[in-house]
């Protein structure tokens, strides 16, 4: 059987009926008993297009040149802590992977940064509906997954953050897609607490509230995370 491509008509539909559900959680809005299981299919319907059609390994989100990049301080900065949450001691600082993997581990962020590196010039897209062009660099997600080596069982990553107990879950595919990225450096430097120092996750094809800043864990698990503002009605891939 042949697999039907979706035609940009097909995601312009797709898009009329997925977008009212981003905007109405944005605005602390869930549409009320009468509009609430509307939303919520289209909240699905969200999921099955990230899954789908944005998140394939072979989709990749476009890059631009340095030059292109939004001035620095047009770039906002976001937590949940007020004020930005930072470290007292930053070399004590480590990442805990464990979970369903065969092989726990504790990365420092030396160890991290001897991984392989990425790195790419893209757009980064907020729910709100702002965007703005930066360049990141970091490890692919996909070496440490090598590392620790999921079980079987493994489905999903859930990742905390110790900005106030923000975290968010994700699934295998994601992880996987080359664009997955653990981000130390913002701009050709290291990461501020501005922007989730010492280390995030990031990819280009997620929302902002996806790419989970300050991070302390990723813990893989058989059962789908729920997360800070997925629990609050927001779609669970978050795909741009």
């Amino acid at each position: 059987m042949t697999e039907r491509r979706l035609s940009r008509r097909d995601l312009f539909r797709l898009g009329l009926v997925a977008g009212p559900a981003s905007l109405a959680v944005a605005c602390g809005w869930d549409g009320g008993p009468t509009l609430r299981p509307t939303l919520r299919a289209a909240s699905l319907l969200n999921d099955w297009v990230g899954e789908k059609v944005l998140l394939r390994p072979g989709h990749l989100a476009p890059t631009y040149p340095r030059r292109a990049r939004t001035p620095e301080g047009a770039f906002p900065a976001y937590s949940i802590s007020r004020p930005l949450p930072t470290l007292e001691d930053p070399d004590e600082w480590t990442l805990e992977v464990g979970g369903l993997v065969k092989t726990p581990m504790s990365l420092t962020l030396e160890m991290i940064q001897a991984l392989p590196r990425l790195t790419y010039t893209v757009k980064h897209h907020c729910v709100e509906g702002w965007t703005a062009i930066a360049t990141w660099t970091g490890a692919p997600l996909s070496a440490v997954l090598a590392m620790v080596e999921p079980t079987a069982a493994a489905r999903y990553l859930r990742f905390d953050s110790f900005d106030r107990g923000y975290s968010n879950g994700w699934d295998m595919a994601s992880a996987h897609h080359p664009q997955t990225i653990l981000a130390y450096a913002w701009n050709d430097r290291p990461l501020t607490p501005a922007h989730g120092a010492p280390l995030r996750l990031y990819s280009p094809l997620k929302l902002g509230y996806k790419l989970t800043k300050f991070l302390t864990g990723i813990t893989f698990t058989a059962e789908r995370p729920g997360g800070y503002w997925e629990d609050q009605g927001y779609p669970w891939l978050g795909g741009v």
